[in-house]
C-alpha cells in the first residue's frame, strides 16, 4: 500500500490534474498585463472596503489591459445568505465596477475559468487535494473536534503557540496501512496538509504595497478539505488564482499573517506564485483612537449606506481613489473635467497604514461630482431616489418642467453652485422653490442687518410697487435694487458705505438680504435673480406681501 492508494481510496472519482490543468490553458495577454480578483463571501453585506478593493483591482486591470473577475468564496456554507451573490454583483454593478469574467447572477457566471463559485468547483479541488496525498504532502486527519480543542487547551496552559503542528499533530504519522483500515472502518476524517515548514526559519517576501517583509515559516497543518467535502479557504484559494492565471492577489492587509503559509501551498502544489499587495484598510477616528470601520458601529461601512444617503457612486468612487493615492487630489485639480478613469493608480504609491474615513471630505467630494451633472441628470438621479427612499420627494418633483428649472439655477456656468452633496439633501434644498413649501415653513424669518419691522415692510412694499419687473435683465434688476436702496437712505454701493460707514444704516447688499429672506426664508441661497426668474411673478409678489 502507498500513498496512490489512499489518494485513490478517499478520491476514487477525481481526475488527474493534467485535466484542468489543459482545461484552464494559460491566458494569452500582453506582457505585463495584471489579471487580479474581487472574491468576497456572500454574507449579506458589501463592506466599503471591499469595494475599495474592488475599485483598485478594477483599476489596475484596466490600466494594463488585463483582466478583472468576480469570484464567489462561499466555502463556508454556514455564513451563506439567500441571495447573497446578487448583492454582491448588483452592489459592484451599482458602482459600475464591472467585472471581465466572474459570477453575475445567483448562479450564472461569465468567462472561460469558471465556474466562479467556489462551491461549484468541489470535484476541482478534491483533484488538486488528491494530488498532494499522492505526493505524500497531505494526509487524512481523524481527529475529532473535541481532540483538536484539548490539544489548544494543553497548548494554552502551557503557554506555547497553539494548533496542529509538529508533535501536536496527531494524524501526521499514521501510517498508510493504519490510515486506509481507519477509512475502511467508517472512522470520520478531514484532510490536512502536511507542512514541510519550520518555525524557527524565516521566509523573506516582497510585498507590492508593504514592501519588503518577512515571516517565519508556515509549519501548521492546515485542514486543506472539510468533513463536507469543501475546501478551507486558503487551499481553494492557491487552486483558484492558479487555473484562473491571477497574477496579483490585492487584498486586505488582514490577511498579510497568511502569506507564509499562501506561498508555501502554492510551492508545494508545483504553482507560480501571484505577487500579494495588501491593502491598508479604512480607518475611523474613534475619540482620538484609529479602529476599523466596522460593520457593527458604523453605517458607512456598508456599500447599501450610499445608495440610501443618496451619495452619487461616482463621488464615492473619487473619494476612494484619494484615499488609494494622495496624488490623485492634485491630479484631479490639474484635470478638474477628466474621467477618473484616466488617473494612473499605482499600488506601490498606496498607504501602508490605513486611512482615516472621513465623511466631511466625502460630502465635498460629492458636492462636486453633483455640481458638474447637468439639470437632467440632477433630476433624473434625485427622482430614481426619491422614488426608493423619499415619497415627499417623488411628489415634488412630478412637475419635471418647472423642477428641472429649479435644478438649472447656477448650473453648467464655471463656477456652478455646489448647495447638494448628496440625493438626501435635495428636499431641503429645493423646498422654498415650491410655494406649498414654502407656506408651510412656521420658522421665523432670519433677517440680518436690516431687520426693523417697519424698515423691512417698506424696503418690499416699495419693491413690489415701483421696482419689480420680471422682464428685467438681470442688470436691470440689480440696478433697480441699488435706487431701491438709495431711496431709502442705504448706501447703493458696498464700497460707500465702508468708506463712511456712520453715513448709512446699511448698503444695496443688505437690502438684497432683505428680500433674498423674504422670498426664500433662507439667508444662503443660490443665485436672487435666477430665482425669482423660476419663482414667477404671481408668486414672487405673493410671497412678499405675506411678511407685511
Amino acid at each position: 500500500m502507498d500513498y496512490k492508494d489512499l489518494a485513490n481510496i478517499i478520491f476514487p472519482e477525481a481526475k488527474e490534474i493534467s485535466y484542468y490543468e489543459e482545461k484552464y490553458p494559460r491566458r494569452n495577454l500582453p506582457e505585463g498585463a495584471i489579471v487580479t480578483r474581487v472574491a468576497p463571501s456572500p454574507t449579506g453585506f458589501v463592506h466599503v472596503g471591499t469595494l475599495y478593493q474592488a475599485l483598485v483591482a478594477r483599476k489596475m486591470a484596466e490600466q494594463t489591459q488585463g483582466v478583472f473577475f468576480l469570484r464567489i468564496e462561499d466555502t463556508d456554507q454556514k455564513r451563506e445568505i439567500e441571495k447573497g451573490t446578487t448583492d454582491i454583483v448588483n452592489s459592484f454593478n451599482s458602482f459600475g465596477i464591472i467585472p471581465d469574467e466572474g459570477m453575475t447572477s445567483e448562479i450564472e457566471g461569465k468567462g472561460n475559468y469558471g465556474p466562479y463559485k467556489q462551491s461549484q468547483r468541489k470535484e476541482i479541488y478534491q483533484a488538486y487535494a488528491k494530488y498532494l496525498i499522492e505526493q505524500g504532502k497531505a494526509y487524512p486527519c481523524f481527529c475529532a473536534t473535541e481532540e483538536v480543542e484539548q490539544i489548544r487547551a494543553k497548548q494554552e496552559n502551557a503557554k506555547i503557540r497553539p494548533g496542529y503542528y509538529g508533535v501536536w499533530a496527531k494524524c501526521r504519522n499514521v501510517t498508510v496501512e493504519e490510515a486506509i483500515k481507519k477509512i475502511q472502518n467508517g472512522e470520520k476524517y478531514i484532510i490536512r496538509f502536511k507542512s514541510p515548514g519550520r518555525e524557527d526559519r524565516k521566509i523573506k517576501h516582497h510585498d507590492v504595497i508593504k514592501g519588503n517583509v518577512d515571516f517565519p515559516e508556515n509549519d501548521q497543518d492546515i485542514v486543506i478539505i472539510k468533513a463536507d467535502g469543501l475546501p478551507t479557504y486558503h487551499f481553494a484559494h492557491a487552486v483558484d488564482d492558479h487555473l484562473m492565471g491571477t497574477t496579483h492577489i490585492i487584498r486586505g492587509d488582514e490577511w498579510l499573517s497568511s502569506v507564509p503559509l499562501h506561498l508555501q501551498l502554492f510551492y508545494e502544489l508545483g504553482f507560480k506564485a501571484p505577487k500579494y499587495a495588501h491593502i491598508a484598510p479604512i480607518m475611523k477616528n474613534d475619540n482620538g483612537n484609529k479602529r476599523k470601520l466596522s460593520k457593527r458601529k458604523d453605517p458607512e461601512a456598508a456599500v447599501s449606506y450610499y445608495a440610501e444617503e443618496g451619495i452619487p457612486s461616482d463621488a464615492v468612487k473619487e473619494y476612494l481613489l484619494n484615499i488609494a493615492n494622495s496624488t490623485f487630489e492634485n491630479w484631479r485639480r490639474a484635470n478638474p473635467d477628466k474621467s477618473m478613469n484616466e488617473f494612473d493608480l499605482q499600488l506601490n504609491k498606496m498607504s501602508v497604514s490605513g486611512a482615516l474615513f472621513d465623511m466631511i471630505k466625502l460630502l465635498d467630494v460629492s458636492k462636486i461630482v453633483i455640481s458638474k451633472m447637468t439639470a437632467e441628470e440632477v433630476y433624473e438621479k434625485s427622482l430614481e431616489w426619491a422614488k426608493k427612499y423619499d415619497t415627499d420627494l417623488e411628489e415634488l418633483l412630478q412637475d419635471k418642467d418647472y423642477a428641472l428649472k429649479v435644478f438649472g439655477i447656477e448650473r453648467g456656468n464655471k463656477k456652478p453652485r455646489k448647495d447638494i452633496s448628496k440625493w438626501a439633501d435635495v428636499k431641503e434644498n429645493i423646498s422654498y422653490m415650491y410655494d406649498k413649501e414654502f407656506e408651510k415653513n412656521t420658522e421665523e424669518y432670519p433677517f440680518q442687518v436690516i431687520n426693523n419691522k417697519e424698515d423691512i415692510e417698506k424696503i418690499l412694499k416699495l419693491y413690489v410697487e415701483k421696482y419689480y419687473d420680471e422682464n428685467d435683465d438681470k442688470q436691470m434688476w440689480f440696478d433697480k435694487i441699488k435706487e431701491l436702496a438709495g431711496e431709502m437712505g442705504y448706501a447703493k454701493e458696498v464700497k460707500e458705505f465702508k468708506a463712511n460707514p456712520d453715513m448709512y444704516k446699511a448698503h444695496v447688499g443688505d437690502v438684497s438680504t432683505v428680500l433674498r429672506v423674504a422670498l426664500t426664508k433662507r439667508t444662503n441661497t443660490p443665485d436672487m435673480y435666477d430665482i425669482m426668474q423660476v419663482l414667477g411673478k404671481d408668486s414672487v409678489v405673493k410671497r412678499l406681501e405675506m411678511f407685511q
